[in-house]
């Protein structure tokens, strides 16, 4: 059933820098190698796009874990990743499904990028899946259906809560604070302990909250797509 399955299309940040703090960051490794690792045992297929296309710049290097260390030898993988896709110049319909990998350069690109809303917009509408983990659902902010409604509005999600961005001491940096603006946009937040794994699905809707929560978004999307597909 797998090759039946149209892409999965992953996005990344494609912003450097922590705000004003001047720190490097970008789009976090694991949040991608992890559910890349469960599409690949599903055999399904997947798409690597950012907002500028590129290389995008990687925060949380560490190849100690073992999906970044096994993925960061894949010449196919570096290759894709190298020349990730530019994501206005790409056709919604192409994908069975949208995943946003988070990192803290998703809070100053995703929100307000037409791009992302389109292909949310165009996914979601056309009955595939949208999906996102730990900042990644930055690119849910601003999301709205063809009725000018919010996506998130009534619907159960998880993100990286306000709660972990001051444990990490960001409230000051980043622009917005993720799961207040969520809730603020009429989301239904689900919030577990500071790094415990937090999967949430509301129907077509599969949110994570954290790092651990990666490669269970991956398998809640993998489950979905074979499920229906």
């Amino acid at each position: 059933m797998a090759n039946t399955i149209k892409p999965i299309l992953c996005v990344v940040t494609s912003h450097p820098i922590r705000g004003d703090s001047g720190e490097p960051t970008g789009f976090a490794m694991v949040e991608l190698t992890h559910p890349l690792e469960v599409f690949g045992e599903a055999g399904i297929p997947y798409e690597i796009a950012s907002i500028r296309g590129g290389h995008p710049p990687i925060d949380f290097f560490d190849l100690s874990d073992a999906a970044n260390a096994r993925y960061w030898k894949d010449k196919e993988f570096r290759s894709a990743l190298a020349n990730s896709l530019i994501l206005k110049d790409l056709d919604p319909s192409r994908y069975s499904a949208v995943f946003f990998a988070g990192g803290h350069g998703t809070m100053w690109d995703f929100a307000d990028s037409e791009a992302v809303q389109k292909v949310i917009r165009e996914i979601w509408e056309a009955g595939g899946i949208v999906s996102a983990v730990c900042h990644g659902p930055a690119a849910l902010v601003n999301a709205t259906l063809s009725d000018g409604s919010y996506l998130v509005a009534g619907k159960k999600l998880a993100s990286f809560t306000d709660e972990e961005e001051a444990e990490v001491k960001y409230t000051n940096v980043v622009p917005y604070l993720l799961a207040t603006t969520l809730k603020q946009r009429g989301a239904l937040h689900q919030a577990a302990a500071n790094w415990s794994e937090n999967v949430v699905t509301d129907g077509r809707l599969i949110t994570g909250q954290n790092p651990a929560s990666a490669h269970g978004v991956g398998q809640a999307l993998v489950e979905r797509l074979t499920a229906s597909g």
